[in-house]
């Protein structure tokens, strides 16, 4: 049987093995207050950045499952 800490502690992130680029964006602020309250659930990242991101990525899987938008052929 597991320790106490053991099976509650968490994971460390894998590592990003692809290339990644720094991206800006502007949005209100009840969008962001939107992202914090996801940040406080622990799904979402640390931060209303991270949260954001993954909202982002998960659309987009969502879309390129459905069909709606073609499968990149650039690599990074």
């Amino acid at each position: 049987m597991p320790f106490f800490w053991q099976r509650y502690a968490k994971m460390a992130r894998k590592r990003n093995h692809l290339k990644t680029v720094t991206m800006t964006i502007s949005t209100t602020p009840p969008i962001l207050e939107h992202l914090e309250k996801l940040v406080t659930t622990g799904l979402y990242g640390k931060n209303p950045a991270e949260a954001a991101e993954r909202l982002v990525a998960r659309s987009l899987e969502d879309l390129l499952q459905n069909g709606s938008l073609p499968k990149s052929k650039r690599r990074r």
